[in-house]
């Protein structure tokens, strides 16, 4: 399917849907059209000043479907999933690099993707990285409440779209019970009934009407269970309680558990 081909020397840029299908569409398109874009700009985005050409990628199942299965002919398991994972860091600076990693996996006699001192192999690394410790911390951090009916709520705001990350490890702990772990950064979330195979993931129409605080995750007081209220207070009470003021170390505090992730906390919670 992806046969070499010369790049050519005109400034070129390919526009595209800002989605993973859209940027291995673009490969597929660059690959066919026999020239290799300077850079890869999400549809709406400021254009460079200069350049030759601009092209709007056509993003179709077909052609990501043959760019990836290219891919798994060409890569190990790990390297397919740090694309992947990249991919979900939702950072403007990554489709290019990342464009550019692909194709020179095309192009290496080895699969390329594996050589670190690249900057592009290494920019869609370090993405990756940053992406595997947002969905670290999401599981430290989380922090659930009980319903009245029995529903436990959390809710995140990560700086990466990392909830597809770590709902197993959730289903996986919390198997015997209801629960609904909500991304009010990006208006969506995953609910899980006891005995369902898999969470299903969720949107709400108006948020406006959730009976939970969107800021800071917390539900509303005629929905909070009254053995989870009182569960709330008790933790808050031995946080301060254990906190030995001597020691005090805040910047330490700060690197373990950055103050972006407090407002969802109840021990951080007033």
């Amino acid at each position: 399917m992806l046969s070499e081909f010369h790049s050519s020397v005109s400034s070129v840029i390919y526009t595209f849907d800002r989605t993973l299908d859209g940027l291995l569409s673009a490969v597929f398109d660059a690959y066919f059209r026999r020239q290799q874009p300077e850079m890869l700009v999400g549809e709406g985005d400021q254009l460079p000043l200069f350049c030759e050409e601009v092209y709007q990628v056509t993003t179709t199942d077909e052609k990501a479907r043959r760019v990836w299965a290219g891919l798994e002919k060409r890569l190990k398991s790990e390297a397919l999933k740090l694309i992947a994972v990249s991919w979900m860091s939702e950072e403007k600076d990554l489709p290019t690099p990342l464009f550019r990693y692909i194709y020179k996996v095309f192009q290496s006699k080895g699969g390329g993707g594996y050589d670190f001192t690249d900057a592009d192999v290494l920019h869609v690394t370090n993405t990756a990285r940053r992406v595997m410790h947002e969905q670290l911390r999401m599981k430290q951090f989380v922090r659930f409440q009980k319903a009245k009916d029995g529903t436990y709520l959390g809710v995140v705001s990560p700086d990466h779209n990392v909830l597809p990350l770590v709902i197993d490890h959730f289903q996986d702990r919390f198997r015997d019970q209801p629960w609904l772990l909500y991304d009010a950064k990006r208006h969506y979330g995953y609910y899980y009934t006891e005995g369902e195979s898999a969470p299903l993931r969720i949107t709400f129409e108006n948020e406006a009407e959730v009976p939970f605080d969107l800021s800071n995750g917390k539900l509303d007081d005629d929905v909070l269970s009254d053995n989870d209220r009182l569960f709330q207070d008790l933790w808050r009470t031995y946080f301060k309680a254990i906190c030995i003021r001597e020691r005090l170390n805040p910047r330490k505090q700060l690197n373990d558990m950055p103050r972006r992730y407090w407002k969802y906390m109840t021990e951080k919670q007033v």
